[in-house]
């Protein structure tokens, strides 16, 4: 019984007739119970694949490459393998030899720099333009570009000057002999009137300096925002934005904005998006203009009379002071006119150059207010440094890596004093502050209207009518300097007395607040 027992165990016969044993020995065995596949090992797949390939060779052919099962890899190629160096290589040639081709159909050339393979630290991702357009007047595209821009706001554009030095050909030359608005028309209602006549007072000079040319603008705008009134079927943001793009191409064709002029504009331009559009055309058009006002009375006024306090407060205009100032700055002639009234005894050395001569309007406003004035050239600062005490300047722009841009000449001035240690007090509103870095006076600047150096003001009578017409003669009329840091003692500003290198952290500040 027990025989017969194990024989049934071991050795009894399922009913499809098949022995299980021998089904569980075959490669593809069923299990007992439910008729599934048996996973092969790798072991074992690998050596079924050793013993197909030999059959193959026995055979005389040669060996196919066989898919491999799933969840495994395929085997690899015999011979030697290229390295991943080498591979690179392959792909940076074939990507090159492409590249040729195609430039071949178009009808171009590679130069031997484009045809030169790379490596990967080699590749350099294209960079955004760093400079504007402003000061890429050399470079065709970029003048077509803006031409195009112009004819679309209707905007005359100044045609270039063919006589400028080489070295200065990216920045536009200003002459009053060419006419802007010559062919300008007003029914378009594209320039408003009171820009077109604060257009021609920046052509001709008879706006100067930073604070003039901004308030003189922000009261442009406000006659403007004025006079516009929202057609149907639009926002008055949006629109308004539009309608100010035209306006303020012109000013710059005019003449180029200032650094102060363009933060004015984009406080402007910021406080035209933030309108609420539930709002009528009426009190928008009311908070814009009261937003105007308060700009110009906190950043210039109340800035002004707040570096004036700080000076005459930390007595750094004092008693028998003898205090050095270049051309005519409104917040310098403001402060030492303040000093005086608070009985002060100083005296100040006008100092002056051509072709402005500004100094003489800082002159007669002091002399006006009864001060003790020289006036003197630039050509003589290095012998009245002696006597000076102190220097006082006014800036057109404080640069973020701490230069400071002013009227042309003042680095000779402050170099002067420097050499001589006269300290240099420069006077500057937080306004005026940029965000743009600069290091010398040829990448941004200003070029003037030559014919200003060769005119004789006092008799009206140019030395050079036709120089124009000499081949061999370029003139040169710059309008600012632009000096580091070390030739200044100190910046006075609205927030107190700071050195050149704080003036990224004010801007800093100015953003987190702004």
């Amino acid at each position: 019984m027990s025989a017969a027992g194990g024989k049934m165990k071991g050795g009894s016969v399922s009913p499809g007739g098949g022995d299980k044993s021998a089904k569980k020995d075959s490669p593809a065995g069923h299990g007992s119970q439910g008729g599934e596949k048996k996973k092969l090992s790798k072991a074992e797949k690998r050596e079924l694949r050793m013993a197909k390939q030999k059959e193959q060779k026995t055979e005389g052919g040669q060996p196919a490459q066989e898919s491999a099962p799933q969840g495994e890899k395929k085997p690899e190629a015999v011979g030697p393998q290229k390295s991943k160096a080498e591979l690179k290589a392959e792909r940076r040639a074939k990507q090159e030899a492409d590249r040729a081709a195609k430039l071949a159909q178009k009808g171009e050339s590679l130069t031997p720099a484009q045809g030169k393979p790379r490596s990967g630290s080699e590749i350099i991702k294209k960079d955004h333009p760093r400079v504007s357009d402003d000061i890429k007047v050399d470079d065709p595209n970029v003048q077509r570009r803006r031409a195009k821009k112009l004819e679309r706001q209707k905007v005359p554009q100044r045609v270039d000057s063919e006589k400028k030095v080489n070295l200065f050909n990216h920045l536009d030359q200003f002459e009053r002999s060419m006419s802007l608005t010559k062919g300008i028309s007003f029914s378009s209602g594209g320039i408003h009137p009171a820009i077109v006549t604060l257009g021609l007072q920046y052509a001709h000079g008879y706006i100067c300096g930073a604070n003039a040319r901004c308030i003189a603008m922000l009261h442009a705008f406000k006659k403007v925002i004025e006079d516009y009134s929202t057609p149907q079927h639009k926002e008055l943001s949006r629109d308004l934005d539009n309608r100010m793009k035209p306006n303020i191409s012109f000013l710059n064709q005019c003449r180029p904005k200032s650094v102060s002029m363009g933060n004015a504009i984009k406080y402007v331009k910021m406080q035209i998006s933030n309108i609420p559009q539930d709002k009528t055309d009426t009190e928008a058009k009311t908070t814009l203009c009261d937003s105007i006002d308060a700009y110009i009375k906190k950043k210039i006024y109340l800035a002004d009379d707040a570096i004036s306090n700080t000076l005459i407060g930390n007595e750094k205009i004092k008693d028998n002071d003898v205090i050095m100032i270049y051309g005519c700055s409104s917040l310098i002639v403001r402060t030492l006119t303040d000093a005086h009234r608070k009985l002060i005894k100083f005296r100040v050395v006008i100092v002056d150059s051509r072709p402005k001569l500004e100094g003489r309007e800082a002159a007669k406003r002091l002399i006006r207010a009864s001060l003790k004035c020289s006036y003197v050239l630039i050509n003589s600062v290095f012998y009245m440094m002696p006597e000076v005490t102190k220097v006082l300047l006014g800036a057109h722009a404080l640069l973020a890596n701490g230069y400071i841009m002013s009227r042309v000449g003042s680095s000779l001035i402050s170099l002067v004093a420097k050499s001589q240690n006269v300290p240099v007090l420069v006077c500057c509103e937080t306004y005026k502050f940029s965000e743009r870095a600069q290091t010398d006076s040829f990448v941004t600047n200003e070029l003037g209207d030559p014919d200003d150096l060769l005119t004789n003001s006092s008799h009206n009578s140019s030395y050079l009518r036709d120089w124009r017409s000499i081949r061999n003669l370029t003139v040169l009329n710059l309008v600012y300097d632009v000096f580091p840091p070390e030739l200044v003692s100190m910046v006075v500003t609205e927030l107190g007395m700071i050195p050149c290198t704080s003036v990224p952290v004010v801007l800093r500040v100015k953003n987190v607040e702004g």
